[in-house]
Parts: structure tokens; sequence; C-alpha cells
């Protein structure tokens, strides 16, 4: 019964993909005909070999896929940083920098737009990779994330680092960014789309 289930469920949530695909095939008008058909009359495969051969649409696929991978990577080391240096680091004002890091979270995207807008225009970022990468970098979910798991780290495995004389960005990167790879793994593919279908 659930191997059925997830197998039902599986092909709810993977007919929207194929349907897509398959629309690909078919002419314009086909594709809004009504009552709705499948599979198309006459398959046209010179609709994928026209995209895929266009150059605006290559370079425009490169950009984004590139724009993404920076993206990524970027949320994935600002935001491990961050966490690192509030779960485990103890410096002056720190709760009231966490509260107010917190805070971030609870702020519609949308209601600072214009605000964000006159930001990046005043720093000269407009029409530029930087205004779609830098804005969005530090996230206080991901910092929240993070920072929940390296709170669950043992605190013996860096008090023995600090005995052997490691500095704060040697536990950083030789403890805990190994220990990281399942939070790096979901921040970073949800920082890869959250950018791709901005």
């Amino acid at each position: 019964f659930t191997t059925a289930v997830s197998l039902l469920v599986t092909a709810m949530a993977i007919f929207p993909l194929i349907w897509m695909a398959i629309a690909g095939f078919k002419s314009q008008e086909e594709v809004l005909v009504t009552p709705f058909r499948f599979l198309p009359k006459q398959w046209h495969f010179e609709n994928y070999t026209q995209i895929l051969g266009d150059p605006a649409f290559q370079k425009a696929m490169g950009v984004t896929f590139a724009g993404a991978v920076i993206f990524m990577a970027l949320s994935v080391c600002v935001n491990a940083s961050a966490a690192y240096a509030f779960a485990r680091l103890e410096f002056r004002f720190k709760k009231i920098l966490w509260v107010y890091v917190m805070l971030t979270y609870f702020i519609p995207g949308f209601s600072i737009t214009i605000t964000s807008f006159i930001v990046v225009n005043k720093l000269g970022m407009l029409d530029t990779m930087a205004v779609l990468i830098l804005p969005g970098v530090a996230s206080a979910g991901s910092m929240f994330f993070f920072r929940q798991f390296y709170l669950n780290v043992p605190l013996a495995l860096e008090e023995a680092a600090l005995i052997d004389g490691a500095s704060r960005f040697r536990i950083f990167t030789s403890i805990f960014v190994p220990m990281s790879l399942p939070p790096f793994v979901i921040i970073g593919i949800g920082a890869f789309l959250g950018y791709w279908n901005s």
C-alpha cells in the first residue's frame, strides 16, 4: 500500500514536467487545444533544435547557471561562517546582534524592494551580476539552520583542537566544515534553486 501511494504521488508530481517536455514537441496551437491531448498529432523536433541552437538562449542559460553557482557558493560560505561565529564565539553584543539578524527574517522581501533598488543604484551595481548575487547572499534563515547544526557539535572536539594550538579559523575549516556536508547540501540546493527561479 505504501509503495502504491508513493508511486501515485510521484506520478502526480512528475506529470507536469513530463507534459511540459512533450508539449515542446507540439505546435503552438496544439498546446492550447481543447479537449486536452497528451501526445502531439505531429511531432515538431525543430522546436528543441531551434531553441537550443539560439545563441541568445545559450548565453542566458550560461549566465544564469554561472550566477546560480556563484550565489550558492557564496551563500554557503557566508552563512556558515556567520553561524559558526554566533554558535561558538563569544564577543560583545552577540545576543543583540543575533536578535537583529533574526528580525530580518520576518521582513517580507517585497516590502523593501524600493529601498533595495535605491541602495544598489547608489552602489553602482545596476545591470551587473553583482546586483543579482550580493544582496541575497546573507540569509537569516540559512544562518539559523547552520547555527542550530553547529550548536549540536560536541564542545570537546573544539576544546581538544584549542589545546593542540589550532586557531578558530583552523577549527572551523578542519572540524566544522567537514562535518557540515548535510546542511551544505540543503542550503546549497535551496540557494541554487532560489537564484535560478529568480
